[in-house]
């Protein structure tokens, strides 16, 4: 009989010893799909991480709507900066990182799974496709921890997700901070905050197959 975890009480564990032991803020990779996603998020966790965004999704198949997505992430970046220095908000600073815009890498992993219903197996090697590369920066960054936003939607799998995560962590020796953004009304504060901050709210994942269902 399998175990149901409770990632949010995970995460709690360890925000508590990071509040417990630490002489700096620990660093995080963390990898967001768009700026209302991350909105919370970013609102959450930069009051105890020192946080890195990175913008990493091929999965978005037309580039008017990569360069919005994207162009939105870095404006709510940088409004929660100017915040943070005028003291309106705590936390520390947030950077981001760009990766590279590469749609032909996800349809190479969608071959073969164009017609999976959305939620299905060509949406979890989408996960491992963006994580994979997370992993792999946070390591080269010599970063603390690295994780994503994705969880914050109740379409995503969050117990898929964390399992992706962790075996990425066992493989490039970095460690994944589970999640559930969604818990704590997370996803009901993202809409909130994405209307204090205007943002775009795209009303698909990115792909195309996505969009055509």
């Amino acid at each position: 009989m399998s175990v149901i975890r409770n990632y949010q009480k995970e995460l709690d564990k360890i925000i508590e010893s990071i509040g417990a032991e630490k002489q700096s803020a620990p660093t995080l990779f963390l990898h967001s799909c768009c700026a209302p996603c991350s909105s919370y998020v970013l609102e959450y966790l930069r009051n105890y991480f020192k946080i890195t965004v990175f913008y990493y999704n091929p999965n978005i198949t037309a580039d008017e709507e990569y360069c919005k997505r994207v162009a939105e992430q870095k404006r709510l970046i940088a409004a929660y900066n100017e915040m943070a220095a005028g003291q309106e908000k705590p936390g520390y600073p947030i950077g981001i990182v760009e990766g590279d815009y590469e749609p032909n890498r996800f349809f190479e992993i969608a071959k073969g799974l164009e017609d999976c219903p959305e939620g299905g197996e060509r949406c979890f090697a989408c996960y491992a496709l963006r994580l994979s590369e997370t992993a792999k920066r946070a390591r080269a960054g010599n970063y603390d921890y690295f994780t994503t936003t994705l969880s914050i939607s109740p379409l995503k799998n969050a117990a898929k997700l964390n399992e992706i995560g962790e075996k990425l962590a066992r493989e490039q020796g970095v460690a994944w901070l589970p999640s559930d953004f969604k818990k704590r009304d997370g996803y009901k504060r993202s809409i909130e905050l994405s209307k204090e901050y205007d943002l775009y709210r795209q009303n698909y994942c990115g792909c195309v197959y996505s969009r055509r269902q």
